[in-house]
């Protein structure tokens, strides 16, 4: 069972442009509350989807260079990545089901 691990800029490319499936980005902060709500619905999901789809956190106040990097001005942010390239971005907290929507629509 894969649970959402944490990137840096030095494992970034590695763990998540060069992955074999798509990846699901968490752009977060410990001070967010937002981030906090979706954070088990993102666990979830990371079970739900455990070998279709790898969840990736990256905490945006230890890892400003990548936040930056795309652009992240609100959080939560999440990034579905797909053959190294970003093809969905959500903004906000958003409900499960919104979340499995996208995710489905990346695996088709």
């Amino acid at each position: 069972m894969a649970k959402p691990f944490d990137v840096t800029e030095q494992s970034f490319d590695q763990d998540v442009l060069k992955s074999g499936s798509p990846v699901l980005v968490d752009f977060w902060a410990p001070w967010c509350a937002p981030c906090r709500h979706i954070a088990p619905i993102v666990e979830e999901l990371s079970i739900e989807y455990d070998g279709k789809v790898a969840f990736a956190k990256v905490n945006t106040d230890e890892q400003p260079a990548i936040a930056q990097r795309y652009q992240i001005f609100s959080i939560p942010t999440l990034i579905i990545f797909k053959d190294g390239q970003p093809v969905k971005q959500l903004v906000g907290l958003r409900p499960k089901k919104d979340l499995k929507s996208n995710l489905d629509s990346v695996l088709v």
